[in-house]
């Protein structure tokens, strides 16, 4: 069998696995969690988090150095998005599962959610990753990168649950994503000071220059806005079973 034939094949069972999985991981069955995961999918709910962000950076840098982060963190997210969005998904022309021919009407969906016609790769994995990862390297404390990665695995989880990426989708972006930070991080570093230790330091700041305390802000809003996700989520629960 020729090489080509052979690559046709690994691809198609890569495909065929992805997309087993998916209908493993899709869904629940359960009205709390599908309302959960249709609220914590979306973009505006966490722009509280991202004030905090904001706030953490604004607290421990001069104006100038606040400028250089908010254009540092735009640019992941435009190299996030951008390649996600606007080339990956119109080159590859890969249907969501929502919309394959071959399992969406085995695929659960929630309230009608479907997405648009293409999926690969996520730009919810893409861009919520590159953010967690520029804002990781830039703090450095280890509880705040716990948070931070798991809230975009969260995000990403949300993505398989309603059946609008398959896990191979995820997967990718989730890579593109840390790219996009890493990359910008290191761009970022070398026009901006980011090992600014005070001389009186004892643990209050990280290697980073940033109080340890002004992350329990952070901490505060992630707290806060898991708990208005599961308000929200009893509150969407009886339309479902309408």
């Amino acid at each position: 069998m020729e090489l080509k034939q052979l690559t046709t094949i690994d691809l198609q069972q890569l495909i065929d696995f992805d997309k087993e999985l998916l209908l493993q991981m899709n869904g629940s069955g359960s009205s709390f969690w599908d309302a959960f995961m249709l609220v914590a999918t979306s973009v505006w709910i966490w722009i509280p988090l991202y004030l905090s962000l904001l706030y953490v950076v604004v607290k421990n840098r001069s104006a100038r150095e606040v400028f250089y982060v908010v254009l540092a963190a735009g640019v992941v997210v435009l190299l996030a998005d951008q390649f996600s969005s606007g080339f990956c998904k119109p080159y590859f022309q890969r249907w969501r599962p929502t919309r394959d021919p071959e399992i969406m009407y085995l695929v659960d969906t929630v309230n009608g959610y479907r997405g648009g016609r293409y999926g690969f790769i996520s730009s919810h994995a893409a861009n919520t990753f590159g953010i967690a990862m520029f804002f990781v390297l830039l703090f450095r404390r280890w509880s705040v990168s716990l948070l931070l990665i798991a809230w975009a695995m969260l995000n990403c989880y949300t993505r398989i649950y309603l059946g609008v990426h398959f896990p191979g989708d995820i997967l990718c972006g989730t890579v593109w994503g840390c790219f996009s930070g890493i990359l910008t991080y290191n761009i970022f570093k070398r026009y901006v000071n980011c090992t600014r230790i005070p001389t009186n330091n004892t643990g209050k700041y990280t290697s980073t220059g940033f109080a340890v305390v002004d992350f329990n802000a952070i901490m505060l809003v992630m707290a806060s806005t898991l708990t208005l996700i599961i308000m929200l989520s009893f509150v969407y629960i009886p339309l479902y079973e309408l």
